[in-house]
This record gives C-alpha cells, structure tokens and sequence, in this order.
C-alpha cells in the first residue's frame, strides 16, 4: 500500500524515521545509553525520536508509539554510516 504513488509522502515520513545522522556504531550506543542511565534518545532524520536500551545484552529501539525492535545484525559498514539492521519497521 505504501508503494502507490499517493502514498509516497508517507512512505518517506516511514524511511526517514529509521535513519539518524552520523556513524553511530553499537559501541556508541552503549555509550550514550550509559550515559543516560540506562536509555539515549536518538533524532531521527525525519524529525522524530527513537530510544534505545539494552534487554539481555541485546540493543531495542522503542519508537513513539510504543513499538519495539531488536538490532539483530550490528554494525554493517558502509561509506555514508552505519547500518543497524532491526528486526521490524518502527513507526512514527
């Protein structure tokens, strides 16, 4: 449904919500997440906040919704960032 060309704006707003500006890489995280004592809180490309913790050693993402996803393959390295890839589409 999002692939039709009138829901292509909100196609965008889901895309950008999973992209944060930097190389933020899972040592990073574990940083800011230490730092924020237990819970960092990340700017999405699209305006919109993501948290992320840790449960079990594993890093969750928790969107404004309420919504939850894992990182299940960390630190995919790429020439414009790092990939986090998670286990499903948070919403904004």
């Amino acid at each position: 449904n999002l692939l039709k060309p009138e829901n292509l704006d909100t196609l965008k707003k889901v895309l950008t919500y999973h992209v944060v500006a930097g190389r933020i890489s899972t040592d990073d995280l574990k940083k800011m997440i230490h730092e924020g004592g237990g819970k960092a809180t990340l700017t999405t490309v699209e305006g919109g906040t993501l948290t992320v913790w840790m449960k079990g050693g594993k890093y969750m993402l928790t969107d404004e919704k309420g919504g939850m996803a894992a990182i299940t393959i960390p630190n995919v390295y790429q020439s414009n960032g790092v990939i986090q890839v998670i286990d499903t589409v948070l919403m904004p």
